[in-house]
């Protein structure tokens, strides 16, 4: 019942133009009810309205009339079949799916990350599988540790010269 009640209070926010309260609203049913194409339906609509087809084929990705422009645009921003299934935020398994296309799209998204990872992943595991083209290396976080490092001793050193002042 939440479902529709919150697919109904989207309706009344489209209609009044509140498109964010809408995705935001949209977003959270995704969360809540990853299965339900009802949900990612509605939040391809509300990012066409932004003119976001890369979003838009984000959430039409597991449908069968997905648009093949919306297609390609989620799969070219999000590249890497990792990031691909992260993105399409899915929990559970491929025979959860509501339809067989949608089911043969997971599996092969999954498929794919398992090849780059080196070792089979699942939906639920996936925001811990690294793998990423974006995740960062030992470079990167050795310049963010530093970067941190360079501001607590400049702030520090700030706040010693205050207190040697206050007392001059």
């Amino acid at each position: 019942m939440a479902l529709n009640d919150t697919l109904a209070r989207v309706d009344a926010d489209l209609a009044a133009g509140r498109v964010p309260v809408a995705r935001q609203r949209l977003r959270g049913l995704v969360s809540s009810y990853p299965h339900e194409p009802a949900p990612r339906r509605g939040l391809a609509e509300v990012y066409r309205l932004y003119g976001d087809p890369a979003e838009a084929g984000r959430w039409m990705y597991l449908e069968e009339d997905r648009s093949p422009e919306e297609t390609a645009a989620f799969e070219e921003r999000y590249a890497n079949a990792v990031r691909r299934m992260r993105a399409v935020a899915w929990r559970g398994t491929e025979s959860d799916a509501p339809t067989p296309f949608a089911a043969e799209q997971l599996a092969a998204v999954r498929e794919s990350a398992s090849e780059i990872v080196g070792r089979p992943v699942t939906w639920d595991g996936s925001a811990e599988v690294k793998g990423d083209a974006r995740e960062s290396g030992r470079l990167a976080d050795a310049l963010a540790g530093g970067g941190c490092l360079l501001l607590t001793v400049a702030f520090l050193g700030i706040w010693v010269y205050g207190l040697v002042s206050l007392f001059d």
